[in-house]
């Protein structure tokens, strides 16, 4: 009996995430962490005025050079931004989140 409910339980945490779930923890993670003060949707304000729209960071930054910055952390996007530090599932939610909001 026991042997069932631990394949079971393993196989929870292995279950591949849809892309829509994907954009939702990116968008989630963008609130919680960076909506303080960068704009955060597609069309929203940025509340401090040096922080750029979310949507714009590809116009600055290949999404995929973002990667290593949010992982190592970043420390300075304008000058009283706070640390952040994400994790490798954390990251890639965020960049599909960002993905689907840049501007061209």
């Amino acid at each position: 009996m026991k042997r069932p409910a631990m394949i079971l339980l393993a196989t929870a945490f292995c279950t591949p995430v849809s892309a829509d779930d994907l954009v939702s923890r990116g968008r989630d993670i963008a609130e919680l962490n960076c909506s303080p003060c960068h704009a955060v949707s597609a069309t929203d304000t940025s509340k401090h005025p040096e922080a750029p729209p979310m949507r714009d960071l590809a116009k600055r930054y290949p999404l995929d050079a973002l990667e290593e910055a949010f992982v190592e952390g970043i420390y300075s996007g304008h000058p009283d931004m706070p640390e952040f530090k994400a994790t490798s599932e954390q990251v890639e939610a965020l960049l599909a989140y960002l993905d689907t909001i840049q501007t061209p």
